[in-house]
């Protein structure tokens, strides 16, 4: 017997959110952003852009090199203006570098012309994540990741929390957290 493809029930596809501005991520390095970003723009049909890789396009250093030539107030500065330009109303995915949102013109700039998306995970979690890449961290040299990163969240977290969406970034499949985003913002 054959069935041909044509005669067998079809399941409706899942419903795509529609979007009229960018996706904003946000969090502590380590959260996910980017590989969740990457995962979330496949899962929408939407363009990713990781903006620490615009900002060291831009600059032709990578961020660790402007941080150790220019310092963080520099780095800082053309973080908000890379972001103003990737902020142009249209539809897609930007993962942020960790301390993007905590600046208050950055955080103005996507709170307005985006939806932002915490993605905030425990610190044993990050600091696990995080020494997978060691050295490529300007915050975390010469520093034991998991202090560090407990410091930065005390400070950052009641930031993140402006966020649109927050999110719990567990240590469970890139698609489980892509679906959870997707169920939050189809709301």
């Amino acid at each position: 017997m054959c069935i041909a493809l044509d005669d067998m029930p079809h399941s409706p596809p899942p419903t795509i959110p529609r979007f009229d501005r960018p996706l904003v991520l946000v969090g502590l390095m380590g959260a996910g952003k980017s590989t969740i970003g990457k995962r979330l723009a496949t899962r929408l049909h939407l363009p990713f852009v990781d903006a620490d890789h615009e900002i060291e396009r831009a600059a032709g250093l990578t961020v660790s090199e402007i941080f150790q030539r220019f310092g963080e107030k520099e780095f800082r500065d053309g973080e908000r203006r890379v972001i103003a330009r990737l902020m142009d109303g249209k539809p897609k995915v930007i993962a942020t570098g960790g301390g993007a949102f905590i600046q208050d013109d950055t955080r103005a700039l996507i709170l307005e012309h985006g939806l932002a998306i915490w993605l905030d995970a425990d610190v044993d979690i990050l600091a696990e994540r995080v020494a997978r890449r060691e050295g490529t961290r300007p915050l975390l040299k010469d520093r034991d990741p998991r202090e560090a990163l407990a410091e930065l969240a005390a400070v950052r977290n009641p930031v993140y929390a402006k966020a649109h969406v927050h999110i719990r970034s567990q240590p469970l499949p890139h698609d489980m957290t892509v679906e959870t985003i997707v169920q939050a913002i189809a709301k």
